[in-house]
């Protein structure tokens, strides 16, 4: 069944409104309040303020699985050079990875779902995440009982924007993501003047060595089979030209497909950020956090199999592509067997797919020799072709439920149909 033009307009107007008024991770208020109202109207029960700014709306339908729909709300501090007319109102602050478009799509498909009374039976939960970005928010909401709510889930859904045709949706058959881990660091210093740099010790000097050393953690210490990345996302030292600084500070992203590399890349930083800063006579060893980790995320074969079927019903066998492993992360596998510490050791099943957002003709200008890269997620001039991405998302994010709610995932409740 195709998206009633009056769901899709008002999710085009929520996603006009979403994109101009984006709000970072941690401070998603009024991105949660347009969820929990939308929600409301539908007829969900609604809950705000899980682990955050978090919103979960609850639709009970009789006996049956329990399915849960997720999408995040935080943003991106990112400047908008997409040069749209709806371009962010907040300066440096910029949907820059798609969560909009999510929102707006989950929004959308909760409505047609409501509106549904005859293709399924169960419990439905829809779930706004705040501060994805910062990898804490699926943590934060089941800590604070996320699941508490209705019963922990049979399945778990969600999709994701990525620079594929407008149109079209995309499985993998296997891992999705890769695991994370975000790590900040410190290294101490002696400060003074740049006049006299032989009585200070310098910790920028330091922070830059560090920098380069670092890249060899993947380039000599990892083999090429593992996929593993390490970015420098961050190097903040002192406030003015003539005065050497007292410490240098930097965040660093690890990307993986597998705990012991993230484990064994994670000693290494702290190897080389030691080793530097002794090399450098620093006066009190180098701090390291580990602020947020993520596990690879490896949706369930079998019911991405029928959620991979459903779509093909939908949108056609030709738009439903191959996902090759993306070393990107999200904290979405905290939701399933992942976090199973974090739900009393439920099974919970997932479903995950990319979602394309390049209008036709870019795509195929793109594909020209010479052509520059299209914008990716995280890039200033990233902008999702919302005329067919967005239908496209409410469709497969309904269909994707349906078929969690119907015959294809067995409910664990006593009774359920």
């Amino acid at each position: 069944m195709g998206v009633a033009p009056d769901v899709l307009r008002a999710a085009v107007e929520l996603y006009l409104a979403l994109h101009t008024h984006p709000e970072p991770a941690g401070a998603e208020e009024r991105t949660a309040a347009r969820l929990a109202a939308w929600l409301r109207a539908d007829g969900y029960d609604v809950t705000t303020g899980v682990g955050g700014h978090g919103v979960a709306g609850v639709l009970r339908r009789g006996d049956g699985p329990v399915v849960m729909l997720r999408a995040e709300l935080d943003a991106l501090p990112v400047r908008e050079e997409t040069g749209l007319a709806y371009a962010s109102a907040i300066p440096g602050m910029m949907h820059a990875c798609g969560h909009d478009l999510h929102l707006a799509a989950l929004a959308g498909a909760a409505r047609a779902l409501a509106r549904d009374g005859e293709s399924w039976r169960g419990t439905l939960l829809v779930v706004g995440q705040p501060a994805e970005e910062t990898l804490t928010g699926a943590r934060d909401m089941l800590t604070a009982g996320l699941y508490g709510l209705c019963g922990v889930p049979d399945a778990v859904l969600a999709q994701h924007a990525a620079p594929l045709p407008a149109g079209t949706v995309a499985h993998a058959r296997g891992p999705v993501l890769a695991g994370s881990r975000t790590l900040d660091a410190v290294l101490h210093g002696t400060g003074g003047h740049g006049g006299t740099p032989h009585l200070t010790v310098d910790p920028v000097l330091a922070a830059a060595a560090a920098v380069l050393r670092l890249q060899g953690i993947v380039s000599r210490e990892t083999a090429p089979s593992e996929q593993a990345v390490l970015t420098v996302g961050r190097l903040r030292a002192g406030e003015l030209a003539n005065v050497v600084p007292d410490r240098a500070e930097l965040s660093l992203s690890l990307r993986a497909f597998g705990e012991e590399t993230l484990e064994r890349m994670t000693d290494a930083v702290r190897r080389v950020l030691r080793a530097e800063s002794d090399a450098s006579g620093c006066p009190r060893p180098p701090e390291l956090t580990v602020t947020a980790r993520s596990p690879v995320l490896v949706p369930d074969a079998e019911l991405t199999g029928r959620v991979r079927a459903a779509h093909a019903r939908r949108l056609g066998a030709g738009a439903v592509l191959e996902w090759q492993p993306s070393t990107a992360a999200e904290d979405f596998p905290w939701f399933g067997p992942a976090g199973a510490e974090l739900h009393g050791g439920a099974a919970v099943r997932t479903a995950y797919w990319m979602l394309g957002t390049v209008r036709a003709a870019r795509w195929r200008a793109a594909r020209e020799p010479g052509a520059p890269p299209l914008p990716g997620n995280h890039s200033p001039a990233f902008a999702p072709d919302v005329r067919t991405a967005l239908p496209t998302g409410i469709g497969a994010l309904a269909d994707a439920a349906r078929e969690a709610l119907g015959a294809g995932v067995p409910s664990r409740r006593v009774g359920a149909g």
